[in-house]
């Protein structure tokens, strides 16, 4: 038989494996940027430094999607909520 406190822990651990879900999205943006950059020095290799830090910009933006998602996994199976 479920206790509340049973499905509490369940639909915490399914809440952190869909949180999870959230690092998909930054890995794709993130290789597409990566390729993109690497056509663009190829077309341009004097502005390479300057394609190189925008490139590196862009995917430390991107990567916050993905880290709070991580966050919010780690919450949900580490931190004990209505005990």
């Amino acid at each position: 038989m479920i206790t509340g406190q049973d499905l509490i822990l369940a639909c915490s651990a399914i809440g952190a494996g869909l949180a999870l879900i959230a690092g998909v999205g930054p890995g794709i943006g993130q290789g597409i940027a990566a390729g993109h950059a690497a056509a663009a020095v190829g077309r341009n290799p004097g502005a390479k430094s300057e394609i190189t830090s925008t490139m590196l910009l862009g995917q430390a933006v991107a990567e916050t999607t993905g880290l709070y998602g991580l966050a919010v996994a780690i919450i949900l199976l580490f931190v004990k909520p209505l005990t």
